[in-house]
């Protein structure tokens, strides 16, 4: 009986092993203790601990990204570093061979999207953004529920967040709630970053999800933290087919609750809770279906696409739409502050009394947003009343 020939794990090196780099070491372990990775080299300012290498065989750690690819023999760059790091760090590691999986968002920018993106294509090596929720099976199941008419024509998409985040969550980093700093663009917004998974999956249900396909932006940015980003905001997008997407998020929730997208249909409607990989189709006429569908993990991806020739999943092309999102946020006016009568301050009853600030209201407009496909301001939010609504 003849049996595959066993692999060489690929060495990997982890720039940014603190924050949400913990997601990865935690992940790069899984797949080390399959055969298929291991960690080679951790990037870093300050060096990890033992306790938090536990499980690994004492990486190479250095602050220098492009001597610890190159020392290390990297075959595959893990890049979680602040967002306007990523294109200069993708870059590092595409002029030497290295593959990458980059964190989302891919770029700050569209011309330092492009700029990522094109110096990657120009090297010859892969490159997965880290858009997890995208390689959840529920996603072409989706497609193909829309495809064959499960739900008749579509209408529009709309997607929801209400999250809980302490005014600390802006302290984390110097970057955090920043739209610049130094001079370059951050574009640290809700739909950006913390809830970007709610736009990009929505796009890709859409089936609209390279640059061509955002035909106009509309954004109406709020904060209620003292930042310079936004916390509460939504956006319309139009494809160029016709197709309408609008994505409403806050970070200043009176509870946290799962985000969703639904596909609206003249026939019935399909909802997905992404972060739980559940899908709800109901259709009049007929049962209410529920589904939970399985999720393939994107670095596992690539190095199935290195080892085997699988298709990337997320590669920087399918990106191109959220990235246009992620452009007209940037160019948008500076968030409005909203008034002092439009959210509170309140000490969370967890998590030892952080303060957070809370827009009361809030959680149902974000749910009337992806129920009627409508802008705060169309939704008669008073604080939005007198917001112009911006277009890109």
């Amino acid at each position: 009986m003849s049996t595959a020939p066993r692999r060489t794990p690929l060495p990997v090196v982890l720039a940014g092993g603190r924050g949400h780099g913990r997601h990865h070491l935690k992940n790069i372990r899984s797949l080390q203790d399959r055969g298929l990775v291991r960690l080679a080299g951790v990037c870093e300012p300050r060096r990890l601990t033992d306790q938090e290498l536990d499980g690994f065989e004492a990486p190479r750690q250095s602050a220098d990204f492009a001597a610890l690819l190159e020392s290390t023999g990297a075959a595959v760059a893990v890049v979680s570093t602040p967002i306007h790091t990523h294109t200069e760090l993708a870059l590092l590691a595409a002029e030497r061979g290295v593959h990458i999986l980059l964190e989302k968002p891919p770029a700050p920018s569209f011309a330092e999207f492009r700029r990522m993106a094109d110096g990657v294509t120009a090297a010859g090596v892969a490159c997965q953004i880290g858009f997890q929720t995208l390689g959840s099976g529920a996603v072409p199941a989706i497609r193909a529920l829309i495809a064959e008419g499960a739900i008749g024509e579509v209408l529009g998409i709309g997607a929801a967040g209400a999250w809980v985040r302490e005014e600390a969550y802006y302290h984390r980093a110097p970057w955090a709630g920043r739209r610049r700093l130094d001079g370059a663009a951050v574009t640290d917004g809700v739909l950006t970053n913390p809830l970007a998974h709610a736009v990009s999956i929505a796009l890709a249900l859409d089936g609209g999800v390279r640059a061509e396909d955002a035909a106009a932006v509309q954004t109406e940015l709020f904060r209620a933290n003292a930042i310079e980003s936004d916390d509460t905001s939504c956006v319309r997008i139009t494809t160029a087919r016709g197709g309408r997407v609008t994505v409403a998020g806050t970070l200043c929730a009176v509870r946290s609750t799962d985000p969703y997208v639904i596909v609206h249909g003249d026939r019935g409607r399909i909802t997905f809770w992404y972060m739980r990989d559940r899908v709800l189709l109901q259709r009049s006429g007929h049962d209410d279906v529920e589904t939970v569908y399985g999720r393939t993990d994107l670095l596992e991806n690539l190095v199935e696409h290195l080892a085997a020739g699988a298709e990337l999943l997320v590669p920087p092309e399918v990106t191109g739409a959220f990235m246009r999102v992620v452009e007209a946020v940037r160019l948008a006016p500076d968030p409005a502050g909203l008034p002092p009568d439009a959210w509170h301050a309140e000490a969370l009853a967890t998590d030892g009394g952080a303060r957070r600030r809370v827009v009361p209201g809030i959680d149902a407009l974000v749910a009337e947003s992806a129920e009627t496909l409508s802008l705060y301001s169309e939704l008669g939010a008073p604080w939005a009343l007198t917001t112009r609504v911006v277009g890109a």
